[in-house]
């Protein structure tokens, strides 16, 4: 693996943390009151090329690949983890579905209103009876003479309220256990297509998390996204990617909690001295900065594999796993340093906290992505 990042990467590093600082972190404690991302930032990441940034330029994107993106959504994460799920959402969850495995039409229809922001995607997978077992979805697609009739409901959709297209996986062969499911491009203004709830969150409070139900909503033929039956190999390859999405943004929640650690440590005085000369405190500063260090390897690798057109799945369910609880270790270490301030608004700590916890849940619980390390071993 090369562990130098190219002139180009290191270029919109620098861009997408500049920005990050003086664009997204003043307003993350607002965003996170207000349960909003507000148009005037939406414009911002657009007007950046951030929602595009993996869409070639064929199609009006920036062409940079997994890296590239996974670097955006880390920077954007150490500001306001909300916002940087969005974009990970976005970019990972629709726009690489569709890149891999949509007709040319599909291609040219969507990937430039996707990489300008005309239109924000999001992948509609799971349902109140189907989590962790996705192949039990009851979403149901009909083939009719006018197109695919929709009917059912699916539950925690990110970027639910600001998507226009979404990625659907719906049950299309109810009587074929293996290929039962199929994939869909569903416009969210179709008629049938509604929004029946907005979730109230811990955490990432200005990402949008949406119950969708379909009502008879009726999308062409051609809308479905690759082959019919071959559902549940759009929705595993998806969640592949999304995992590096994920562990992007955790690493960058737990680089903020560690930043502003440190900080605290440093400047907060008892005993006559900065707690940070205390060997407890050390310790867990320590401890932090090297998962830290190493959610980021395997987060690089994960999608520097993916970028190479390797065998990437394994590596990102490790990144994934160990990211999202170096997040939630960090976020508690920095309430812990931070000590009786740590637990009020006063200081961020507190929402790095709250929005680490559902990185251990989201894309696939812990459990779950123990299981599929452990199940992809080899001899």
């Amino acid at each position: 693996m090369i562990y130098d990042l190219t002139d180009d990467l290191k270029m919109l590093q620098e861009q997408v943390r500049t920005f990050a600082l003086k664009e997204v972190a003043p307003g993350a404690a607002k965003r996170d009151k207000t349960c909003e991302l507000g148009d005037g930032l939406r414009e911002q990441i657009a007007a950046m090329g951030l929602l595009g940034i993996a869409i070639p330029e064929e199609y009006g994107g920036a062409g940079m690949g997994c890296l590239a993106s996974t670097m955006v959504v880390e920077e954007v994460s150490k500001a306001d983890g909300g916002v940087g799920v969005y974009l990970s959402a976005h970019n990972s969850l629709c726009v690489d579905p569709v890149q891999t495995f949509g007709s040319d039409a599909q291609k040219k229809k969507y990937l430039p209103k996707l990489a300008s922001g005309e239109m924000i995607g999001c992948l509609s997978l799971t349902e109140p009876g189907s989590g962790s077992d996705a192949g039990a979805a009851s979403c149901m697609a009909v083939l009719k003479s006018d197109g695919w009739h929709l009917s059912g409901n699916k539950i925690f959709v990110t970027n639910g309220r600001e998507a226009g297209i979404m990625v659907l996986i719906a049950v299309t062969n109810p009587d074929e256990p293996k290929r039962r499911l199929s994939a869909f491009i569903v416009e969210t203004s179709t008629p049938g297509v509604r929004i029946a709830k907005l979730e109230k969150k811990l955490g990432i409070r200005c990402s949008s998390t949406a119950e969708f139900v379909f009502e008879d909503a009726v999308v062409p033929k051609e809308a479905l996204l690759g082959e019919q039956g071959r559902g549940m190999r759009v929705a595993l390859a998806t969640l592949d990617g999304g995992r590096i999405g994920i562990a992007a943004q955790a690493l960058g929640i737990s680089q903020a909690c560690l930043y502003e650690a440190t900080r605290y440590a440093q400047t907060r005085e008892q005993f006559n001295q900065p707690i940070g000369k205390f060997q407890a405190i050390q310790n867990k500063i320590a401890d932090m900065a090297t998962r830290i260090e190493a959610s980021r390897l395997l987060t690089y690798k994960a999608a520097w594999l993916k970028d190479q057109k390797r065998e990437y799945g394994q590596t990102a369910a490790m990144a994934k796993l160990y990211a999202s609880e170096t997040s939630n270790l960090c976020g508690n270490h920095a309430v812990q340093i931070f000590g009786g301030y740590g637990y009020t608004e006063d200081y961020p700590v507190e929402r790095f906290l709250r929005d680490a916890r559902i990185t251990e849940l989201y894309e696939g619980t812990s459990e779950i992505h123990r299981l599929v390390i452990a199940r992809g071993l080899k001899d």
